[in-house]
């Protein structure tokens, strides 16, 4: 069951559910208005909804001109659907100004409250925030209602299973609820009524998977992401306030959203391709110049934006591993290209010269443990061994001789990648290299690796010691969650296993 959904989750961007996600919960609105489920007219609320998108789309277009910058469809219709859900549907002509001036709002957010490149606050709720201080109107948060509550639930768990954001959640709603009951104790108010309240008449679950999990204004490690849940969650909280100064949700979220901006990586690079060099049938590295010098961990991914025209339902961002080492002066990221490639990839391998591309939004935790005496495999397939290859050629740049063993997977000998630096870190820092190929009909006679999947058998025979590593796992997402079951049934710990997952993976 959860194989399936996973399916079709990984055939979809990150940015294309949240938009489905929101579509369908407008839609289910409308017929629960029409049904009287809901106290609104649902012609309003088409309005409504109608006059945000387009302001929302208008306003963008013209920042996005100003600054040069590519500009995100998929992020207008997001922002205009989450305004449409918690704004509460006006009445034309009455309040028209009120929605116009916070759509305006929303997207200029975007462009003018940025440093190098990166807003800071989440724009829906940065626009809500600045009309109630400026013209006293502001947002009921309407979706937070007994009807909706299923379909906001049923909608965020997909939501948040797709990005891999369950601890940031988990952490937001302990918080959030243990804070309102303690409150509710301290005034002795009934806990019940008080949780009824809170779990179906707030926008508490909308919130936690729509709002606090956006990526551009969230932390980027799993550690800073479970602390800033917390902070969010604490503000959240109806009873929190600071004398007689209560902080609603868009108040919580934009003092969450300083925090993330305080302790996340600030870079937004425009790069320049240098070149672009074919080193398997089927994939590219691309190997770009940045503006600036890019700090990162080995191992670390990047969102990368490719404005180009017409772009087909997957859009116009995408998240790739850097393959280069943090030591290297360009940036370098290995794609594959499948027949049929999406608008983007197809722009991506027409780029010259002079084509540049935005990356920004640099995060992950598949890095380097801080020991360098801590023994590592890794496990790759196919194109995921691009953080291996970041990984292993920081290594090399720096003379660490760190105990690790890597098992490489691939259909073909002509599939394998990069094989030059895993060469060369076998004779400089001893590290030993496993190749196995699963395209059986294909193995050259001369072939002297393994043949097959990399099993547990494979694994105990090169790593006698494996209780004692971390496990490294990266490729497609059916291999990794593979592995995931043949080490657990090895008895490897889950906190011994990293997995090289990104929000966006599609």
């Amino acid at each position: 069951m959860f194989y399936f959904i996973d399916e079709i989750l990984n055939s979809i961007t990150m940015y294309r559910l949240v938009l489905y996600y929101l579509i369908a919960l407008v839609g289910i609105a409308l017929a629960f208005c029409f049904f009287g489920l809901l106290p609104f007219n649902p012609i309003d609320l088409l309005f409504s909804t109608l006059l945000l998108t387009v302001v929302c789309w208008i306003t963008n277009k013209v920042f996005a001109r100003i600054f040069n910058v590519p500009a995100n469809v998929e992020s207008v219709y997001i922002s205009a659907l989450i305004l449409a859900l918690i704004v509460t549907p006006v009445k034309p002509p009455q309040d028209v100004m009120f929605l116009v001036w916070i759509a305006i709002w929303a997207m200029a957010s975007k462009y003018i409250l940025a440093i190098k490149g990166k807003h800071l606050f989440n724009p829906a709720a940065f626009a809500v925030a600045l009309t109630a201080l400026t013209i006293n109107q502001t947002a009921s948060w309407w979706v937070g209602t007994a009807p909706m509550l299923p379909f906001v639930i049923i909608g965020g768990i997909l939501m948040v299973r797709k990005i891999r954001r369950f601890d940031l959640v988990f952490s937001f709603l302990f918080t959030a609820l243990a804070v309102t009951l303690a409150f509710s104790l301290a005034n002795h108010q009934s806990l019940v009524t008080v949780l009824q309240q809170t779990v179906l008449y707030s926008p508490l679950f909308f919130f936690a998977s729509v709002i606090l999990t956006e990526p551009l204004t969230a932390p980027h490690t799993n550690r800073l992401q479970i602390i800033y849940g917390a902070i969010v969650g604490l503000l959240f909280s109806p009873q929190f306030h600071i004398g007689a100064f209560y902080v609603t949700p868009e108040l919580a979220i934009l003092i969450g959203n300083v925090f993330a901006y305080i302790v996340s990586p600030k870079a937004k690079l425009l790069l320049e391709l240098k070149n672009r060099v074919q080193i398997a049938p089927d994939v590219y590295d691309f190997i770009f110049t940045p503006n600036q010098k890019l700090s990162f961990a080995a191992g670390q991914y990047m969102e990368w934006t490719l404005g180009h025209s017409n772009p087909d339902s997957r859009g116009n961002r995408r998240y790739f591993t850097l393959a280069s080492s943090p030591t290297e002066k360009e940036l370098i990221v290995g794609v594959k290209f499948y027949p049929n490639s999406s608008t983007f990839k197809t722009s991506m391998l027409s780029m010259d010269g002079n084509s540049e591309i935005v990356a920004a939004q640099l995060a992950g935790d598949f890095v380097l443990p801080a020991d360098p005496q801590q023994k590592c495999v890794f496990i790759a397939g196919g194109i995921g061994i691009t953080p291996f290859r970041s990984m292993i050629k920081y290594m090399l740049d720096t003379r660490q001789k760190r105990p690790a063993v890597l098992f490489y997977s691939n259909k073909n000998v002509a599939d394998i990648l990069y094989k030059d630096v895993f060469d060369k870190a076998q004779q400089q820092l001893g590290l030993k290299t496993v190749y196995t190929l699963t395209g059986a009909a294909r193995v050259p006679a001369a072939w002297k690796g393994y043949v097959g999947h990399i099993n547990r058998q494979m694994i105990k025979q090169e790593v006698p010691d494996y209780m004692h590593c971390i496990f490294y796992l990266s490729g497609p997402n059916a291999m990794v969650e593979d592995f995931e079951d043949v080490l657990s049934q090895m008895n490897v710990r889950k906190d011994q296993i990293k997995k090289d997952y990104f929000p966006g993976f599609a």
